[in-house]
């Protein structure tokens, strides 16, 4: 069992790394779709710069050994940023296919979250 968590761990944190690099990267770039996304939400474009920023620091934070409390705020900075996200979606009624990445990126994380091993996490429970 151990085996299997050590890969499911894995291969949802390089894939959630992966996904929350590049959408840092698009929104730190300033991509027009992005920019225009951000407006339709109704929030202001530097938003982009900040979340841009945060995403690239928490996939430093998620990949990095150590730091284990550091690896739950982010964590945790990735579940309310995905979960604002779909709720931003719902509220404008938008289509399903909009709601979808944020919600990948939200299923990625809770699954890295649960699966990590003990040594990333702040309280180990002794079986």
């Amino acid at each position: 069992m151990e085996k299997r968590n050590k890969i499911i761990y894995w291969i949802s944190t390089l894939w959630l790394a992966l996904g929350m690099a590049s959408t840092g990267i698009v929104q730190l770039l300033g991509v027009k779709e992005e920019t225009e996304m951000m407006t339709h939400l109704g929030y202001p474009s530097y938003f982009l710069t900040i979340l841009g920023t945060w995403k690239i620091l928490g996939v430093i934070a998620i990949l990095i050994p150590k730091f284990t409390l550091l690896k739950e705020w982010t964590y945790a900075g990735f579940f309310f940023a995905m979960s604002g996200a779909i709720f931003s979606h719902i509220a404008l009624h938008d289509p399903v296919k909009e709601r979808f990445p944020p919600l990948l990126l939200l299923v990625l994380t809770l699954t890295s979250w649960y699966f990590r091993p003990a040594n990333r996490k702040t309280i180990t429970v002794k079986s």
